[in-house]
C-alpha cells in the first residue's frame, strides 16, 4: 500500500509538473515571433474576437515610430510587451495594453530608411534578448532596457558577412537582412538581402550562436567545389566573383519536432541576365530543407531552374498537417511569385500533389541559355492569372486603345526569356503571392492574398557602357530600373523622372536621399560616398573632366553583355492595370483536396466601387487566421483594414486606417484583452506616408 502511494504521488508530481512546466511556457496570448511562430502559419488560438462581436472593434491606442517609410514591421509580443522596428530602424518596445513606449534603440546616428520587418526574441531564465539587424549588423538588445548585450560578438553587434568568406573580398559586397532571423534553441538563422546585380555577395545561410554572435554553421547556396550542386554552375563561378545572390531573404519555417529548417532562397545575380552563370544554379529559387543543428542538406526543390526572371520564392513556407486518402500528413507548404503553391511532404521531400514539366522558349539573346523545362504544379490551380489575352484588357479604362497598342507590342507568355523586346510578365515582379506570405489553419486550409498586375519588362545591351562616365555608369547600373535609362521615370508606377531634378531639389539632398532614401525609395548604403557624388553630379549636369574620364572600365572591371533596362507597371494613365479586375485577390485553398475554397476581391477602387464592381487592389503584407474563424488583413491599398469569415470569404468588418498598413497584423491579449495590431506605413502605391502603430480591441 504504501509503495501503491508512493507511485501515485510520483505520477500525480510528474502530470502536474508538466502541466506547470506546459503553462509555463505557454504562449497562447502571445505573438512571439515573426508571422506567429516557428510553422509560419500567422495564426492563433485565440479567440475573444469572433464573429458575433468583431464588429464592436475599435481603435485602443496609435504608436507614432517618428520615422515616416516603407513601415513593413510585423511587431512580436511577449508577456505583454510589444516589440518593433521602424522605417529607419530604430527598435522600440511598448506596453501591450496602451501603447506606452519602454524603451527604444537607435542604431545609427543617421537615419537610414532599410526595410525592416521586425525581430527576434529569445530568452534562457533571466537572459532575455531582442535580435535586430540594421545595414550589415546583427544586434543582441536587453529585451527589458533596449541596450546592447555586451557579451555577444563585439559590444553587441556582429556583421552578417561573417560566414560569407574572406573579409577581403566581402569589403565592398553591400548585405544586409530585412527579415528577423528564426530561432531554434541557441542558433539564429539568418536571412539577408544583397545587391541583385553583377558583383553580388553570396547568399550562403548562416546560423548564430545567440550567446556569443559566433558562427555556428554555413550552408553555400552556390556550392563550393566538391559540394552536390557545384556542376550546375560553370567551374569558375567563385572565382570571378561576378555571380552572388541564391540567398533566403524572406525568413525560413523551423520544424522543432524533426530538427529541420525550411529556407527558401532567391534569384542568382545578376538577376535578369544567367549568361556568365550558365546552368540550372542550384540552390537558387529554391526550398532548402537543412538539419537545424549542422546546416546539412536534407532534401531541396528547385522552383526555377536558371531563374533569368528574378521568380524568387517571395515568403517563408507554411508547415501544416493535411488529411490525404483518410492518412494525416505534415507537410511543407510554399506559395511562389506565378501565384502556385507547391506542397511536399515535410521529412521527404515527396510532392503531394502531382508537378509536370512545362516545355519553355529559347532565350533569343545569344550570350543567354534559357532552362529548357520549368515545374509546374497539377493541383492546386495559382490564385493569380498567368495568361492574359486581348479580352482581358481593361475596357472600362479611357485609355483602352493605347493599352492595346501596348499590349500588343509586348512579349508574351509564361517562362518567356527576356529581350531588348518589351516583355509581359504576368503577374508581376513581386507577384502573385508576395512577401506577406499566407496564413494557415488547423483545418488544413491556407489563406493568401495577391496580386493581379502585370509588369513590362526589358533588359538592354550593355555594348558602350564601359564608355559611360563614371556618374552615368553608376546611374544606369543603380538607378534607371525605376527611374528609366533616360531619366524619364514611371509616374504611373511611382517611378518620378529625375531629368529635371535639379529644378526640385538641391544637389546635397539629392546625395543624402541617394545614401538614406525617402519615402517609397530605401536607401542605398551601399554606394560609396564617391560614387553617390558621381550620380549627384550626373543627374545636375555637372560631371567634372575627371568624372567623365572615370569610365565604367575603371568603377567596375568586368561588364556584363546585358543587364535590366527597366521594369513598368502596365498601368492606365489614371494608375489603374491595364486588365479587367479583379487586380487584388484574397483565396482559400484547402490542401486536403487541393481545390479553392473561395476568391474574393481585396480592396477597392472608388470610382469602381461606386459603380457596383469590386476590384481589389495591389497589396502587401498578408493575413492572420484565429481560432474563431476570422481572417485579419489590411495591405490594400485603399487604406482599409478588413475581417473576413474564413468559411466563405464574406467581409464581416473594415475600417479606415491612418495610411495603408502594408505589414502583416499581429494578435494576442493582454489582462484578459484581445488586441490586433497593424503597422501603417503608407508611402507605396501613392499612399500617404505614415509611421502609426494602431492596435484594436472590442469595445466594452
Amino acid at each position: 500500500m504504501k509503495k501503491l502511494l508512493q507511485l501515485l504521488c510520483i505520477s500525480l508530481f510528474f502530470v502536474f509538473g508538466i502541466f506547470a512546466f506546459t503553462n509555463q511556457n505557454d504562449n497562447s496570448e502571445d505573438w512571439p515571433a515573426y508571422l506567429g511562430g516557428p510553422e509560419m502559419n500567422h495564426y492563433s488560438s485565440l479567440d475573444q474576437i469572433n464573429r458575433s462581436n468583431v464588429s464592436r472593434l475599435e481603435v485602443a491606442w496609435q504608436y507614432n515610430t517618428l520615422d515616416s517609410g516603407v513601415f513593413q514591421c510585423n511587431p512580436i509580443i511577449i508577456k505583454g510587451v510589444l516589440y518593433g522596428i521602424s522605417a529607419a530602424g530604430n527598435v522600440f518596445a511598448l506596453n501591450g495594453a496602451t501603447g506606452e513606449e519602454k524603451w527604444r534603440f537607435n542604431p545609427d546616428t543617421i537615419k537610414r530608411f532599410l526595410v525592416n520587418r521586425g525581430v527576434t526574441y529569445w530568452e534562457d531564465g533571466e537572459d532575455k534578448r531582442i535580435l535586430c539587424s540594421y545595414d550589415q549588423w546583427l544586434y543582441a538588445l536587453d529585451a527589458k532596457t533596449g541596450k546592447p548585450v555586451k557579451e555577444f560578438g563585439n559590444n553587441g553587434r556582429v556583421s552578417l558577412k561573417s560566414g560569407l568568406g574572406k573579409p577581403e573580398a566581402l569589403e565592398k559586397k553591400y548585405l544586409m537582412s530585412r527579415t528577423p532571423g528564426t530561432i531554434y534553441k541557441d542558433l539564429l538563422i539568418m536571412p539577408t538581402v544583397m545587391m541583385e546585380s553583377a558583383g553580388a555577395a553570396p547568399g550562403f545561410i548562416q546560423a548564430f550562436n545567440v550567446r556569443t554572435g559566433k558562427i555556428a554553421w554555413v550552408f553555400h547556396t552556390i556550392p563550393l567545389p566538391g559540394e552536390f550542386g557545384y556542376d550546375t554552375w560553370p567551374a569558375d563561378v567563385h572565382e570571378k566573383g561576378i555571380v552572388g545572390g541564391a540567398n533566403n531573404w524572406t525568413g525560413m519555417a523551423i520544424d522543432n519536432k524533426r530538427g529541420i529548417v525550411y529556407a527558401p532562397t532567391g534569384a542568382a545575380a545578376p538577376d535578369f541576365f544567367g549568361g556568365s552563370r550558365k546552368g540550372a544554379n542550384l540552390f537558387s529559387s529554391t526550398l532548402l530543407a537543412l538539419d537545424v543543428n549542422t546546416g546539412k542538406r536534407i532534401w531541396h526543390y528547385q522552383f526555377v531552374r536558371h531563374d533569368i526572371w528574378d521568380r524568387d520564392i517571395p515568403s517563408p513556407p507554411n508547415l501544416m498537417t493535411i488529411k490525404r486518402n483518410g492518412k494525416s500528413i505534415d507537410v511543407v507548404a510554399q506559395f511562389t511569385k506565378s501565384g502556385h503553391v507547391f506542397v511536399f511532404d515535410r521529412a521527404t521531400g515527396e510532392p503531394v500533389f502531382p508537378i509536370r514539366e512545362v516545355a519553355v522558349p529559347k532565350s533569343p539573346v545569344a550570350e543567354e541559355e534559357a532552362w529548357p523545362t520549368q515545374p509546374l504544379p497539377v493541383m492546386p490551380a495559382p490564385v493569380s492569372r498567368n495568361l492574359i489575352t486581348e479580352s482581358d484588357l481593361n475596357t472600362a479604362s479611357p485609355d483602352y486603345d493605347s493599352l492595346l497598342q501596348v499590349f500588343r507590342g509586348t512579349v508574351k507568355g509564361i517562362f518567356q526569356p527576356l529581350s531588348d523586346k518589351p516583355t509581359l510578365v504576368v503577374p508581376g515582379l513581386n507577384g502573385g503571392a508576395e512577401w506577406g506570405g499566407a496564413a494557415a489553419d488547423k483545418d488544413g486550409i491556407l489563406y493568401v492574398n495577391s496580386n493581379e498586375v502585370p509588369w513590362i519588362v526589358t533588359i538592354k545591351s550593355n555594348t558602350g557602357l564601359g564608355e559611360m562616365s563614371r556618374g552615368q555608369a553608376m546611374y544606369v547600373q543603380n538607378c534607371s530600373p525605376c527611374h528609366g535609362v533616360d531619366k524619364f521615370g514611371n509616374p504611373a508606377s511611382g517611378f518620378p523622372a529625375l531629368s529635371t531634378i535639379k529644378n526640385k531639389l538641391k544637389k546635397s539632398e539629392v546625395h543624402e536621399i541617394i545614401g538614406s532614401g525617402q519615402g517609397k525609395m530605401p536607401g542605398f548604403p551601399q554606394i560609396s560616398e564617391e560614387d553617390r557624388k558621381a550620380i549627384s553630379n550626373y543627374l545636375f549636369d555637372e560631371e567634372s573632366e575627371k568624372d567623365k574620364l572615370a569610365s565604367a572600365k575603371n568603377v567596375f572591371g568586368a561588364v556584363e553583355p546585358w543587364d535590366l533596362k527597366g521594369y513598368s507597371k502596365f498601368l492606365d494613365s489614371n494608375g489603374d492595370p491595364g486588365i479587367k479586375p479583379p487586380w487584388g485577390i484574397l483565396t482559400a485553398v484547402d490542401l486536403n483536396t487541393g481545390l479553392h475554397k473561395w476568391q474574393v476581391p481585396l480592396g477597392d477602387v472608388k470610382k469602381y466601387k461606386d459603380q457596383g464592381i469590386k476590384t481589389g487592389t495591389e497589396n502587401y503584407g498578408g493575413p492572420i487566421v484565429t481560432a474563431s474563424g476570422l481572417l485579419f488583413i489590411a495591405a490594400s491599398k485603399d487604406a482599409k483594414f478588413r475581417v473576413f469569415d474564413k468559411q466563405n470569404g464574406k467581409l464581416l468588418w473594415e475600417a479606415d486606417l491612418p495610411t495603408a498598413g502594408y505589414a502583416t497584423p499581429s494578435t494576442y491579449m493582454v489582462n484578459g484583452v484581445q488586441y490586433v495590431v497593424v503597422a501603417c506605413g503608407g508611402t507605396r502605391l501613392g499612399a500617404d506616408k505614415g509611421d502609426y502603430v494602431v492596435a484594436f480591441k472590442l469595445r466594452k
